[in-house]
């Protein structure tokens, strides 16, 4: 049932069926905050249960994403290039993956963690999210784009929000090795599996930022070639 809805608004847009994807993968990622904050408080059981629903939600923008594979129209004219939306469809869904990824990590053990760590972590996480979000905007943006023919105003409020994300994605780059040194200032006050545990929360959270920023530098690419 599902794939004959999606098949009818291919014919309208190729991009509706994106923005209905990015917004499980959007699922994924804002419950990153709530399951962090449930990891500092020690509540193992809540961290379990959002890890869950988490995982629950990726599977369910797998299910749109095939979908979407299935229905995608072949032999026909489309406004943008079929392979361009598989890849935009699996950027999309890899970040959903680091969601889940993430909430798999936090269910493996408790870790220690130290100030100023703590503090910065929370930032570090805050601007990955914020990429990924104006990257959604940008999804989003793509009707629009479509009706003033990939031009115009619209055209250069997209590559403005797109050097937005770039920017972004590096600011969580910088975070990110700033977050490093500060681990390793304090090694000695962490075991080998708490410092192991942060280095991969930091690996799969940075992800987000740079798949955005994939996502983002897709669409640039799709401009140009209008």
């Amino acid at each position: 049932m599902m794939s004959l809805s999606i098949a009818k608004v291919f014919g309208r847009s190729p991009f509706i069926p994106l923005q209905s994807h990015m917004e499980k993968v959007s699922d994924c990622i804002e419950r990153l905050p709530a399951i962090f904050e449930a990891y500092a408080k020690g509540n193992v059981e809540e961290v379990q249960k959002m890890a869950d629903k988490i995982s629950k939600l990726e599977h369910d923008a797998d299910l749109v994403k095939h979908d979407i594979r299935d229905s995608l129209p072949k032999g026909i004219f489309m406004p943008v290039d079929r392979a361009a939306i598989l890849q935009i469809l699996d950027i999309q869904d890899s970040i959903a993956d680091c969601a889940e990824n993430v909430g798999v990590v936090l269910t493996f053990k408790l870790a220690e963690s130290v100030e100023p760590f703590k503090s910065m972590f929370d930032e570090f996480l805050a601007k990955n999210i914020e990429a990924f979000q104006l990257a959604s905007q940008i999804i989003g943006q793509l009707d629009e784009l479509l009706e003033t023919g990939f031009g115009g105003a619209e055209a250069e409020k997209v590559r403005q929000m797109i050097s937005a994300v770039e920017k972004m994605e590096h600011e969580a780059d910088v975070l990110q090795r700033e977050l490093l040194r500060e681990l390793l200032r304090n090694e000695g006050e962490l075991s080998y599996g708490d410092f192991f545990l942060w280095t991969k929360v930091m690996q799969q959270v940075s992800k987000i930022a740079d798949r955005a920023e994939n996502l983002a530098g897709t669409i640039r690419t799709t401009l140009v070639t209008k």
